[in-house]
């Protein structure tokens, strides 16, 4: 069985330094995301699930950064192989309204959103944003637009 997700690594800038924003589902700490619907474009995902989860509507998409995390797992009886993109957004806003599938949210720095992040995947993901980011917004050596 297939399944595809898309979802964004959202910042901000403030006067105390780059914010990222995780969300807290189930315990879990990860960045917003969900289900490709049908003939929707990654981006049109990215863009819909962000304002879901977050109440977020005013996001730039950072161009040029595009990761893809692929895992498995069973629902079931089922293997599921699941692949996750993710983009990279800004936003002025600090304003989270979260959705009835989040328990919490929060904007951490880096050093403690690598932390708190309950994924590997989304500590590589978070990283390598980071690095994009602090290196003047230049595509990663994986990654980036097919």
């Amino acid at each position: 069985m297939e399944e595809k997700s898309a979802g964004a690594v959202v910042f901000r800038d403030t006067p105390g330094g780059r914010m990222y924003l995780l969300l807290l589902n189930a315990g879990r700490w990860d960045f917003p995301k969900g289900g490709v619907e049908k003939g929707e474009s990654e981006l049109q995902t990215v863009l819909r699930e962000v304002e879901e989860e977050t109440g977020l509507k005013r996001i730039k998409i950072i161009p040029g950064f595009r990761k893809v995390i692929e895992y498995y797992y069973r629902r079931g009886r089922k293997n599921v192989h699941k692949q996750v993109v993710y983009m990279l957004a800004s936003t002025d806003t600090e304003s989270v309204k979260i959705s009835f599938e989040h328990q919490g949210f929060g904007w951490f720095r880096y050093g403690e959103a690598l932390h708190r992040a309950s994924y590997d995947n989304s500590k590589f993901t978070l990283t390598d944003a980071e690095k994009f980011v602090r290196d003047g917004l230049r595509t990663p050596p994986e990654g980036g637009p097919p």
